[in-house]
């Protein structure tokens, strides 16, 4: 089924990423996956090339434009290309919101120009060692000290830790207020007391940066306040919808890459003197593989619409991410199969796909939290 909703001016930006992937990214993300960290010369390239700040006002040095479409055009491409280690999406659609929706004038004029040329790099810190998507578990906390707030605890798997230069660190600031007693308060580069663990060691994403952060009385100033005092549970909850969208958008375009890139394995590989495509259990699995992603794509392309359109809600934004990354986890394991041997091996794009998607159902809220969700919405 041809796609419907993009325009002229989304593939001419499509072509412009597949440009900077060419050029950018693919020349050196093997040596960014040893590393275990991407250059900081991508970030500033990427914000050359206009890929930072999308919906962040001209004003500031951003794209001026709130249409996904383009943030779904960047998703869709890095997926492909197998290059998620360069977190863009979660510098654009999951902080972006933040600061665009809730800083202060001043805090924009000091934050947006940077992070839009590449220049400030952005994390939000919000899961613990013993607190992940229950908020009322968090333990980090900052006490008021007239002029700035003191901040103590430590978050762990935080993406961009390493590079970040900003982070938005989710504290509780009401001991009494359980969930609705945090706030969010920006830590920057180089404050007194604010280190950084290891780089942690993961089975996926390896040249993408994720950390533990340690903060020891750290002193942050009251004009470093995010959005309103005690209202963190409010803000986290309005920005989620468009977080589990990027997610579902870059889990759809894995399963399908998967599927063409295996589609063309068993045409070619053969067996027993024939190509493994002739096997009717073969066909069978790639005719069910392209008719589930057909389906989830026609759903993930009305949610894309609607929330360009501003009507997208939390439950169906629930669905899209539940469904298309337990759609992602199930294709990389049938297609890493249909591959046989070759599929185990890290040389083929169908190995990497498999140990990169498999944090897509854990992060940006469980898929048992979406169905919570949406079964709270239905039933009470």
């Amino acid at each position: 089924m041809k796609r419907q909703i993009f325009a002229p001016e989304h593939d001419a930006f499509r072509a412009t990423v597949r440009s900077f992937l060419a050029r950018e990214v693919l020349p050196y993300y093997e040596q960014w996956e040893k590393d275990g960290i991407v250059s900081r010369h991508a970030w500033r390239a990427a914000g050359k090339q206009g890929l930072l700040g999308l919906a962040v006002p001209e004003e500031y040095g951003g794209g001026g434009t709130s249409d996904f479409r383009y943030a779904t055009v960047l998703a869709e491409e890095f997926t492909r290309a197998g290059a998620p280690g360069l977190a863009l999406g979660l510098h654009n659609d999951v902080i972006g919101p933040y600061l665009t929706g809730l800083a202060t004038e001043e805090q924009k004029r000091r934050w947006l120009p940077g992070f839009c040329d590449g220049s400030l790099i952005t994390a939000i810190a919000m899961t613990e060692p013993g607190a992940g998507s229950d908020l009322q578990g968090i333990r980090t906390h900052a006490e008021d000290r007239g002029d700035h707030w003191v901040l103590n605890g430590s978050k762990t798997f935080i993406s961009n830790g390493i590079l970040a230069d900003l982070v938005i660190v989710v504290a509780k600031t009401t001991p009494e207020g359980g969930a609705h007693g945090l706030s969010l308060l920006v830590v920057e580069r180089g404050a007194e007391g604010f280190e950084r663990g290891r780089n942690l060691d993961k089975i996926g994403q390896k040249a993408q940066d994720t950390a533990e952060l340690f903060f020891h009385d750290v002193r942050v100033p009251k004009e470093n306040l995010l959005g309103t005092f005690n209202g963190a549970f409010v803000h986290l909850m309005t920005n989620l919808a468009q977080e589990r969208l990027s997610i579902a958008v870059s889990a759809i375009a894995a399963a399908e890459h998967l599927l063409e890139i295996t589609t063309e394995y068993v045409k070619e590989r053969e067996a027993f003197g024939r190509p493994l495509a002739t096997k009717q259990h073969i066909r069978f699995e790639v005719a069910e593989m392209a008719t589930e992603c057909a389906v989830t794509r026609a759903f993930l392309d009305r949610c894309i619409e609607d929330h360009s359109d501003g009507r997208l809600d939390a439950v169906h934004a629930s669905m899209a991410k539940w469904w298309a990354t337990e759609l992602q986890k199930r294709v990389a394991d049938r297609c890493l199969q249909l591959h046989g041997g070759y599929g185990y091996m890290t040389e083929y794009p169908v190995a990497r796909a498999f140990t990169d998607g498999r944090i897509q159902t854990i992060y940006g809220g469980t898929t048992e939290i979406m169905k919570e969700i949406i079964g709270r919405s239905l039933l009470g």
